[in-house]
Formats: C-alpha cells, sequence, structure tokens
C-alpha cells in the first residue's frame, strides 16, 4: 500500500489534440506529475519545451527512466495494443485513451498484458467521473427510477470537422463505424456501466456531409442482458449536443450537458419526470471529469482504491464497438457472443 499523496509521475505519449489537453490539464497538479511527452514528430518538440516537459521521440525513453510510473496513451487507435504491452513489459502502469482496441481479442491481449505483468490499467471513459452521471447511476442502483424500460443517448458535436480528408481519424479501418471511436464509445461504457452486459445489437452508419470513408453519423439499436432497451447516437457535423435519458416505470431522468467534456464551461442540466408532478430540475457545474479518471487511475496504481472500471467491461465495450462497425457493415442484427 503506498499514500497517494505521493507525486505519482507519468510519461503523455503523442502530443495531438488530446495529448496537449492532458498535459495542460495536469499542469501544475498536486500529485500527478508528467515528466514528459513522447513524440515522434521533432517539429513538435518546442511545444512540449514551452509546457517546461521533457520531449522523447520513442516510447522506450521513459520506460527506461525509474521515476515515471506510468504511461499515458493519446495516439492512433491501431497502436494501442503494442503500446499497451510494450509498457506493461517495462513494469509501467498504462492509462489508454478510447478506444482499448478496435477488435475484443484486440482488446483481451491488452488486458492479459497488464495482468499478468501486474500493473494497472486505465481507460479514456471520464463521463463516468461527472457528477450528474454518478448521481444517475447512484439512482438506478437504488432502483429509484423503479423497472427500467428504456434509455436514449447521444454525444455529438462539431469540433473535428476541420481534420484534413486524409487523417487517421476519416478512416474506416482505424476509426470504425462514424463517430463511434470518437464519441459513441462513451455512450456504450456508460450503457454497460449502468445496466451490464448488451444482449445483441443493429447499426447504422451514413455519410451526410464531411465525405470521410468511415461517414459522419451512428445510430445504434441495442438490447441488454437484464432486458432493457437503449439507443444511441454520435453525429460528428452538428452543434453541440450530449444527452442521456433513462426511462423506468416511475420516473424518468434526463441529463443534458452544455459543453464537451474538455471544455469547463456551462452547467448540466438534470430533469427527473414522475406521472401527476412537474418535471423538476437540477444543476450540476462542470466539473473536470478527465482529471478525475486520472486521479482514480493512479489511485488504483498506487495500491489505494480499486479503479471504477472491470476489464471485463472494458473488453465488453471493445465487443460491442466490433459489433457496432460489422452490422454497420453487413445491415444485420450481431448477438455480442459472437464477437
Amino acid at each position: 500500500m503506498t499514500n497517494e499523496n505521493q507525486p505519482f509521475t507519468v510519461a503523455i505519449v503523442g502530443f495531438g489534440w488530446w495529448g496537449q489537453h492532458i498535459a495542460k490539464r495536469l499542469a501544475g497538479h498536486a500529485t500527478l506529475k508528467v515528466a514528459g511527452v513522447v513524440e515522434p514528430v521533432t517539429a513538435n518538440h518546442q511545444g512540449i519545451a514551452d509546457l517546461g516537459l521533457t520531449a522523447w521521440t520513442d516510447l522506450a525513453e521513459p520506460l527506461a527512466v525509474a521515476e515515471v510510473d506510468a504511461v499515458i496513451l493519446t495516439t492512433p487507435n491501431p497502436l494501442h495494443e503494442a503500446q499497451i504491452t510494450q509498457a506493461a513489459a517495462a513494469g509501467k502502469h498504462v492509462f489508454c485513451e478510447k478506444p482499448l482496441g478496435l477488435t475484443a481479442n484486440s482488446a483481451r491481449r491488452s488486458v492479459k498484458a497488464c495482468e499478468d505483468a501486474g500493473v494497472q490499467l486505465g481507460i479514456g471513459h471520464e463521463r463516468r467521473f461527472e457528477p450528474a452521471m454518478l448521481a444517475l447511476k447512484e439512482a438506478l442502483d437504488a432502483g429509484d427510477l423503479g423497472t427500467v424500460m428504456h434509455a436514449e443517448a447521444a454525444f455529438s458535436h462539431d469540433k473535428l470537422i476541420g481534420v484534413p480528408a486524409n487523417d487517421w481519424r476519416t478512416r474506416k479501418e482505424v476509426s470504425p463505424a462514424a463517430g463511434m471511436t470518437a464519441m459513441g464509445i462513451h455512450l456504450s461504457d456508460l450503457l454497460i456501466s449502468f445496466f451490464g452486459p448488451i444482449r445483441a445489437l443493429h447499426a447504422f452508419t451514413a455519410d451526410r456531409s464531411l465525405g470521410w470513408e468511415t461517414g459522419d453519423v451512428v445510430t445504434v439499436q441495442m438490447s441488454f442482458e437484464a432486458g432493457m432497451t437503449a439507443t444511441f447516437s454520435a453525429v460528428l457535423h452538428t452543434p453541440h449536443f450530449i444527452r442521456m435519458h433513462v426511462f423506468g416505470t416511475d420516473k424518468w431522468v434526463e441529463v443534458l450537458n452544455d459543453s464537451h467534456p474538455d471544455t469547463p464551461d456551462g452547467i448540466v442540466r438534470v430533469l427527473t419526470g414522475e406521472s401527476g408532478q412537474p418535471v423538476a430540475q437540477r444543476n450540476y457545474n462542470w466539473e473536470d471529469a478527465v482529471t478525475s479518471n486520472l486521479e482514480a487511475f493512479a489511485a488504483a496504481a498506487q495500491g489505494c482504491a480499486p479503479y471504477p472500471f472491470t476489464t471485463e467491461e472494458m473488453v465488453h465495450n471493445i465487443q460491442v464497438l466490433e459489433a457496432i462497425a460489422l452490422s454497420a457493415e453487413t445491415g444485420q442484427e450481431v448477438k455480442l457472443a459472437d464477437i
């Protein structure tokens, strides 16, 4: 058992949009110390130096530094498995930005590499740490909504419309099913945390405006082993819209986010409906769920507290991603037991 108040030193791998965001978010953190950033494009090293951080060109460099406790991967999706395996073999804890992998078997191999090495695996699904989502999860666990009937969710914005047409985010083999790896996978993670394993799903993608190979719209309908159903969508070219709505026999609860998790602005509105009663509203201020996730990862790596994701949930979410990509290609329902 170690003290979670002791500095926990990390190396960020990748200095793209999200790597820069995390580096800036952790600047001056009381217990999470960023030692440096791995960035193979040396033209970007000045930006790293401007943050007062060491710039490395290869992952092997921070893995050889004794004071580095963990790596945070903010790299393109196909690199995650190999980098997780390399870091775990070096005895470093690993926090991987979503998705954990592009196939369920890839995710299983990453989980096994960390388990075999005895290191903590973290995953970049910060939305579980939003106060409104924590409150909704508590209400569901307490049975406050009655029997859960159905859920609807959306995670849409236009933050990525300026991405070049040849960027990895636009390609089907790297970012399958339109907005799934950028946004939709956060929704499937939340739904899994609320309701447990998904039994089957049917997904559709479309290209409405961006001309991306992977498409710019994904919508999914699913059924859960526990009996409820859900739908969700992710649209890559529309003004910001983030919503979670759960319908129970006694109450429904809707959560509406004014801003993206990376943008410290606005409020989160939670509406609650009951038969014969006016709709109630409670507002939550925006909170830094990204840093909360990283803090929980560090605490788990230091043996201070369990990490609030199971590896089974992590793998199942990639099963869902793989099933969505397959269903969108074939136009058929996919049973999760087949993935």
